[in-house]
């Protein structure tokens, strides 16, 4: 695996193939704005609407979820980030809306309630370090750079991967390592690892993750088969070692790609 050398530094962004879809349970997305529908005046206001959204719709979802608000952190971060830099330019207008963007090669940006959900649920803070299967465009790495130490995200479509490396560092991230490689088999050189994200959907947890997961570190996955029920899945590892998996609620993602699917 080769990395990709860009960082910049970091105060205030889904694949191994690639990026969260939708939640399946959530009506409510039928009523999203769409790239052209009307939009706010200004990006301030895009991203402050964008937050109200999905303040309402976790609590539209917490039967399913489990949760009835996300960590004020995450959605402070959320609404600091130019989401609008991680789309091809003919969608940033609808950039802000809750619903994933195409973002080339087949793969898509994951629509903001998921990215708040997932961030949430690592519980990380100041001193973490995370690993990101699947970097995408980058925005996901970015959110979760503003809330932790360090970011390492790896990407299995070098031109995404390059893409990314190089808007992450034009936007400061200093604390954000980006990789071309099979993210099935994580970063072992990096690990272990307080928090691992995973933006595609896998048929099983690939052991080489759970290796590199620290005692009282979280993983939170989609598990299941491709384009089959899965369900996004917090995975704990004690402080004794041992592992605990918790199904939250059904999704909808494409499949992990790489060697070990």
């Amino acid at each position: 695996m080769a990395d990709v050398s860009r960082h910049a530094n970091a105060s205030v962004c889904p694949r191994v193939g690639v990026l969260v879809l939708v939640i399946l349970t959530l009506a409510v997305l039928a009523s999203c704005p769409t790239a052209t529908g009307a939009v706010e005046p200004n990006d301030a206001a895009k991203r402050a609407q964008m937050i109200r959204t999905i303040e309402a719709h976790v609590l539209e979802t917490s039967s399913a979820t489990g949760r009835d608000q996300i960590d004020p952190r995450v959605l402070r971060a959320m609404g600091a980030i130019p989401r609008d830099e991680f789309v091809p330019e003919d969608l940033r207008q609808a950039s802000y809306a809750d619903h994933p963007l195409p973002i080339g090669y087949g793969q898509t940006i994951s629509q903001p309630l998921i990215v708040a959900l997932m961030t949430d649920l690592l519980n990380a803070n100041a001193t973490s370090v995370v690993l990101e299967v699947g970097t995408g465009s980058g925005y996901q790495a970015a959110v979760v750079a503003e809330l932790v130490r360090q970011v390492y995200t790896i990407e299995i479509i070098p031109d995404l991967a390059h893409s990314a490396a190089d808007r992450l560092h034009r936007l400061g991230y200093a604390n954000v390592t980006v990789r071309v490689g099979d993210g099935y088999f994580g970063w072992p050189d990096a690990a272990p690892f307080d928090g691992i994200i995973v933006t595609a959907a896998a048929a099983h947890i690939p052991p080489p993750l759970l290796q590199q997961l620290k005692p009282g570190g979280r993983m939170a996955i989609p598990v299941g088969p491709p384009f089959g029920l899965q369900h996004l899945t917090v995975v704990e590892r004690g402080a004794d070692g041992r592992v605990r998996t918790r199904q939250l609620f059904p999704v909808k993602f494409v499949p992990l790609t790489g060697q070990n699917p």
